[in-house]
């Protein structure tokens, strides 16, 4: 395995992935205009890159989405579901990860904008939110496919892409149209949570040059029974809650105009209420603490999200682009939650607090195709802006303990003087050229840089390269420099983290006061190179196979301190948020399509962990399989009936080995490989009515989350057993 990790590293070092072909234009001697299509631009070559993969709306009916599209995009290559850190600390709130970077290094977008809501949760100790994220604010049905890039490719699209980007794409107003859908998935283990959907899809022209597109939906997941995990609970711990509920209200409407042939603008305004079903689960105390028990199948929690944008696409004689510009405000009400201690995360009033947070962002896109140097090319420029204003007084009222203000500059110990604002703003500008060097090899080198108002700037420069060796053959590779900034709990030097003693660092036992941990405004952007190497090959009778490896060197990861305090006052020890040296990912992605006739197909795709660690602890980034396996076998009987049998294989994964403190992990138990096998059946009776059937987990290889946080090792969610779903749609 060294071996091979050496000469793969190796190989990661060539030129990157992949370019382009599209329209050109002219001007005179050096530069001159083009009379056909010839070099794309890099956005649009991406689609086609090593590390893309595309759900298509057909996708979604051979694999029916229950609840959040994060259940599909799950079954792509170097993706899987897990919490930001290895803790287990919020275990069945996973959200996707891509090639095991964390789910705080996924940028999820809806039709190329940022969604942004996560970050309107406090961030504990270990890194974990207690958040589902940002993938379920839109429902499959208004969805025409998903986008999900990784590696070097989704270098370009700024902060938080470090790992990939997601990127949703709604139903565009092309024709007149309305389809409803009910759909409803019933769980066979009567403590597991039921499903419930409905929602309405239409989209029409007003006039000769405007149009419409709006949906309306409801979707209800019931919590887990609190006992759901009881009999399987680790000696020792408490017992852990299973899946949280949540109740989705989704409104979202865009009103389209066609200015001309090559230019549309779109306003579009969007409206979502996620409340939660609260199943008693918390950082570390389970589902036996009293307000667990008393407040279990109530709402704790609301995110309310607001979005307005307008949006401009144009295509001019000398090249395309897009703009736009958004406002999305979210307001995260929750019952009051402990912040210090064992008590982190617990809920401790009956109270609601809101915590509102307000991002405004804006892009501008241009592709100019032309010849330069006598090479056919497509340079494509942008810039990004983004400015976030958190307003939380709730979770910045932790004292310090006996430190007084002069102690620490830059810090207000007085919980009750603190400003309740923190903002933020970001700007980037990058650009791109997609080089045809001759009619089989295409370079794209670019460089982007971005400003961060409290963390300074960062280069990221980026080449990726393809070889179309033969008709049938294509080699690509890519090296890109990413980054993230830092959020702003990180960097608000009043949001303290408050422990008695129990949660000091291994190294630095409680001297009598506890320990503090606080915000730190002087973090540096997290970075990480991201090079992968890879090989496809396509048959003309539409047989495909592929094999990618990549190698991520990630540096300034931002944890909370177990280094040298920056202080002790009177017993009270004060650490701070810092950037750790480094860490490692490395892996295999692999695809096969088979065609055995026109009407069966089988797929599969595989992801093989070589490492994913800090290389300071040898702790695993995140708790995720050393691999995973996706195959899909599709029979399609008619032109109207389809016959879907898909599985997931999930390998070993590796237990944590230390505390958050430092400390020896007591239960270190690996979670088993097991498999998750669906089978789905959809049927077009024609008129515009469909049915889609599928029952999933067929074997009803059922997990159980076995403890709180690290007591229960790798054994920190639930997978859920067998199932039956049913959906009816109807379109006029």
């Amino acid at each position: 395995m060294n071996k091979l990790s050496s000469k793969m590293a190796l190989l990661g070092t060539f030129l990157p992935m992949c370019s382009t072909m599209a329209l050109a234009q002219q001007s005179q001697d050096d530069v001159q205009v083009l009379k056909t299509t010839v070099v794309q631009a890099a956005s649009e070559e991406l689609k086609q890159a090593q590390g893309v993969s595309i759900v298509t709306e057909e996708d979604m009916k051979h694999r029916p989405v229950a609840n959040d599209i994060a259940e599909i995009v799950r079954t792509m290559p170097g993706v899987n579901l897990s919490g930001n850190s290895s803790s287990g600390q919020y275990g069945n709130n996973r959200q996707i990860d891509i090639r095991g970077m964390g789910p705080e290094n996924t940028l999820i977008l809806i039709d190329g904008k940022p969604v942004l809501s996560r970050n309107s949760v406090k961030m504990g100790r270990s890194g974990e939110r207690n958040t589902r994220g940002d993938s379920n604010w839109v429902p499959p049905e208004a969805i025409e496919r998903i986008e999900v890039i990784r590696g070097p490719a989704a270098a370009r699209y700024g902060s938080g892409a470090a790992g990939g980007v997601v990127n949703i794409i709604t139903k565009k107003p092309d024709e007149a149209t309305t389809t409803i859908t009910a759909e409803t998935q019933l769980s066979e283990d009567s403590m597991e949570g039921d499903q419930y959907r409905a929602n309405l899809v239409t989209a029409s022209p007003l006039t000769e040059r405007f149009s419409q597109r709006t949906y309306i939906s409801y979707n209800k997941q019931d919590a887990d029974d609190v006992d759901i995990n009881r009999d399987e609970t680790v000696e020792g711990s408490r017992v852990a809650a299973g899946r949280e509920g949540v109740e989705n209200q989704d409104f979202r409407t865009m009103l389209r105009f066609d200015q001309s042939e090559t230019q549309t603008w779109e306003l579009e305004g969007a409206y979502s209420r996620q409340g939660n079903i609260y199943a008693g689960d918390n950082a570390f105390q389970g589902v036996d603490h009293t307000m667990s028990n008393l407040l279990a199948g109530e709402e704790t929690n609301v995110m309310r999200r607001k979005t307005l944008s307008l949006t401009h696409k144009g295509n001019f004689s000398f090249g395309d682009s897009f703009s736009y510009l958004q406002w999305e405000n979210t307001r995260n009400t929750r019952l009051g939650e402990g912040s210090a201690g064992g008590g982190e995360g617990a809920i401790n009033s009956e109270e609601y607090n809101t915590v509102e947070l307000e991002n405004f962002s804006a892009k501008t896109e241009w592709n100019t195709p032309l010849q330069l140097g006598g090479l056919n090319q497509t340079i494509t420029y942008g810039a990004e802006f983004r400015s976030e204003k958190l307003d939380d007084g709730v979770n910045n009222q932790t004292g310090v303990g006996n430190v007084e203000d002069g102690d620490l500059p830059g810090t207000i110990t007085d919980p009750d003087l603190r400003p309740s604002e923190i903002d933020a703003t970001l700007v980037g500008v990058y650009i791109e050229d997609n080089i045809a060097l001759t009619d089989t090899i295409m370079l794209t080198p670019g460089v982007r840089f971005d400003s961060h108002s409290e963390s300074g700037t960062n280069w990221s420069p980026s080449v990726n390269a393809s070889w179309q060796a033969t008709s049938n053959l294509s080699l690509q590779a890519g090296i890109s420099r990413a980054f993230k900034a830092p959020n702003l709990y990180q960097l608000n030097p009043n949001y303290a983290y408050y422990t008695r003693g129990n949660g000091c660092p291994v190294a630095y036992p409680s001297l009598g006061g506890g320990c503090t941990i606080l915000g730190n405004p002087d973090l540096k952007f997290e970075t990480s190179v991201n090079s992968e190497i890879g090989v496809n090959y396509t048959a003309d009778d539409g047989f495909a196979t592929g094999l990618t490896y990549f190698h991520n060197d990630y540096e300034n990861k931002i944890t909370t301190s177990a280094t040298d305090p920056i202080g002790v006052f009177e017993g009270t020890q004060v650490f701070r948020w810092e950037n750790a040296p480094e860490a490692i990912v490395e892996g295999l992605e692999g695809n096969l399509s088979v065609p055995f006739t026109q009407a069966l197909t089988f797929t599969l795709n595989a992801t093989v962990m070589l490492e994913s660690k800090d290389t300071t602890t040898d702790e695993p980034l995140s708790i995720i399989p050393d691999y995973t396996l996706n195959s899909m076998l599709v029979w399609s009987v008619t032109d109207q009936w389809d016959m879907v049998l898909s599985g997931q294989h999930y390998g070993p994964t590796e237990s944590p080995k230390l505390e958050n403190s430092g400390d020896v992990v007591e239960n270190q138990m690996d979670r088993d490989a097991y498999n998750v096998i669906n089978f789905s059946t959809n049927y077009d009776f024609g008129g515009g009515f469909e049915v889609i059937l599928s029952m999933k987990n067929l074997i009803n290889d059922q997990l159980k989350r076995e403890g709180t946080s690290t007591n229960a090792g790798a054994n920190t969610y639930n997978e859920p057993g067998r199932s039956y779903l049913v959906s009816l749609s109807k379109t006029f």
